[in-house]
């Protein structure tokens, strides 16, 4: 059975907006507090909710705290799902196959054979990959080590 953690990597919630009582609390975080844990910029940020692949992101009701209504406010949920997109950039995932996948992952469970099988068919994606980067490295691992041997036995010739 799946970790509450591994659960809440992937889960892609609803529009929303926050009450005071979520703003400026531990439930939610200010776009450059995003940007400074996540590594992303605030630039990219908006881009993902631009494009529908965070179209979700909450936002202030009222001038809670000083803010201003209308701020984006992003959940621990919300970062949990960056942490997943980013593995799936990290991947090699396109753009566009996020997209698809956090718009299943917002119409609910009814998509779930769909998202298994996006994230199957990325797995074999990345496991060839692997394979062709393992052939590149022994490839490498050969020439260091004659290289290394050359220069052993030959210090003047590298010179």
């Amino acid at each position: 059975m799946p970790s509450a953690q591994s659960t809440a990597v992937h889960d892609v919630s609803e529009p929303r907006d926050l009450d005071e009582s979520e703003v400026g609390g531990t439930t939610s975080y200010t776009i450059s507090e995003v940007a400074a844990r996540t590594g992303l910029s605030a630039h990219t940020l908006r881009w993902y909710e631009r494009i529908g692949l965070m179209p979700h992101v909450g936002r202030e009701t009222s001038h809670a705290g000083g803010g201003r209504a209308g701020k984006r406010r992003y959940s621990e949920r919300d970062l949990g799902f960056l942490e997943f997109v980013g593995k799936l950039r990290a991947t090699g995932m396109s753009v566009a196959d996020m997209i698809r996948y956090a718009e299943l992952a917002r119409e609910g469970d009814r998509t779930l054979a769909e998202r298994h099988q996006i994230l199957v068919d990325h797995r074999e994606e990345v496991r060839a990959r692997i394979t062709d980067l393992t052939s590149c490295l022994l490839v490498l691992d050969y020439k260091i080590e004659y290289y290394g041997a050359v220069v052993a036995e030959e210090p003047a010739a590298c010179s």
